[in-house]
């Protein structure tokens, strides 16, 4: 193996390296200190003489006097049965204390394309026990949806709700997590240790941290090798996988750091031009195969800057995703939990995974009616403010009862409160009733009769 001490410049995590034979893209690079440590780097971009090294670790120590060592190979994550019940680093090393890992396997973290013809269409529900997902924004196996927040909402602790809590409803087949964490405290890391141990959902779950004090450079490869694991888990032990990604904001500030330090000419906000083909290699590895038994399902997390949803990182997420997740800053202050806003709320597979054979016949009519119910109250709260409340007609007056109502019984639950999909749609029937059956209009009258509570309690008297 050859070895260069012809490096002319150091940028930030950026090394420049003269050299004379051809490098691959996205090779390993070790680089031996003077006092013989070794520092681990990946080609970032090479041209007839010059080659860029992007270091993992920082560069300190590293000077002009350093060997490069081209290794030929690139980043491999090593992957077994094994896994589940770890806590791993945003490098892929164990961090619980426990043996390395011993691999069945080592695949490349970029994984490969699935070929849109073998792709299988998702269609089975995924209960995450939270009514504002389940009822009005299904979660169907195999689909990419993001949750949409701010800083400062509780969407860590909805994050570490759905892990412990999703499941297949009727299926008896293994469903894992793989849970990855990027540019978190450690105050955070240590909480999410705690409550996977806590709950004991760590059992199923593999879990990557990368601290906010870790490099830059770590944070874009912690979520490939979660999804190279979860890949594994899926298509080759036949599991089905969900996959947490948490703060993808944290990623694309990233991979702008890394940006600025190869001097490149920014997109919009700063962000390069190429982060949306950069998020879609990550969020385009959801998914399941035909003739598999395994998937993978993606949600990942991310904080609005400003809240502003037009901010280029939700507003590229939102253009790739299956939909969207919106938590809402206006019902955390009013101390509902889970604050999600369902209005500005939406998952594009939803009509594929419910009703008859999936979830219940009544759910799609109960949720446009309590979509429907919700946004009329909600517009109405704006009118109140107004002319007053003894301005409004009987109606609007029951709408706006059913506005705070959808507030505090359906979307407000506990923070270990695992709702079935029954329960939920018996709490959206319950809230449905307060008002009159005439207004009921997207419900048809034979579920009407079949699942209003007021109805049902009539019949039995008869």
């Amino acid at each position: 193996m050859k070895e260069y001490r012809t490096i002319t410049k150091i940028a930030g995590p950026l090394v420049f390296v003269e050299k004379t034979e051809p490098i691959g893209y996205q090779e390993l690079v070790n680089v031996v200190l003077s006092d013989g440590t070794i520092k681990r780097g990946q080609v970032l971009d090479t041209s007839d003489d010059l080659v860029v090294v992007q270091i993992f670790e920082t560069t300190t120590g590293i000077g002009r006097d350093s060997g490069v060592r081209f290794t030929g190979e690139t980043i491999k994550m090593p992957v077994g049965h094994e896994m589940l019940g770890r806590i791993l680093s945003g490098g892929g090393k164990p961090i619980d204390g426990g043996p390395e890992i011993v691999p069945e396997k080592r695949l490349d973290i970029t994984g490969a394309a699935i070929n849109p013809y073998a792709r299988g269409m998702p269609a089975d529900f995924i209960q995450t026990g939270i009514s504002t997902i389940d009822g009005t924004n299904t979660l169907v196996r195999g689909q990419k949806l993001p949750i949409f927040s701010g800083a400062g909402l509780p969407h860590n602790n909805v994050a570490l709700q759905i892990a412990r809590q999703a499941k297949v409803p009727g299926s008896t087949e293994t469903f894992a997590v793989v849970f990855a964490a990027m540019g978190i405290t450690k105050e955070e890391a240590n909480y999410f240790m705690q409550d996977f141990e806590r709950t004991g959902a760590l059992e199923r779950a593999v879990v990557f941290l990368n601290l906010a004090d870790d490099p830059a450079v770590e944070r874009i490869i912690t979520p490939r090798l979660a999804l190279t694991t979860a890949e594994y888990l899926a298509f080759e032990l036949g599991m089905h996988v969900l996959v947490i990604l948490t703060d993808m904001t944290n990623y694309c500030e990233a991979l702008r750091q890394i940006g600025a330090a190869r001097e490149e000419v920014p997109g919009r906000r700063g962000y390069p031009g190429y982060m949306y083909t950069d998020l879609a290699c990550i969020y385009e590895r959801a998914g399941m195969i035909k003739g598999q038994k395994g998937s993978v399902t993606q949600i990942p997390i991310l904080t609005m800057p400003g809240d502003d949803i037009t901010h280029p990182i939700p507003d590229l997420t939102g253009y790739i995703t299956e939909g969207q997740i919106v938590v809402n800053r206006e019902l955390h202050r009013k101390g509902i939990y889970p604050p999600i806003n369902v209005l500005p709320s939406l998952s594009r597979l939803m009509n594929l995974g419910i009703g008859k054979g999936h979830t219940r016949e009544d759910h799609k009519k109960v949720s446009d009616q309590m979509y429907a119910g919700y946004a009329e109250g909600n517009d109405l709260r704006g009118l109140v403010a107004i002319v007053g409340k003894d301005a409004l007609s009987e109606r609007d007056r029951l709408l706006l009862e059913f506005a705070d109502l959808f507030e505090n019984r359906f979307v407000r639950q506990g923070y270990d409160e695992d709702r079935t999909i029954e329960d939920t749609l018996d709490i959206g029937w319950d809230i449905l009733s307060t008002l009159p059956i005439e207004q009921l209009t997207r419900i048809d009258r034979d579920l009407i009769n079949k699942y209003h509570p007021k109805v049902k309690a009539g019949a039995k008297k008869e």
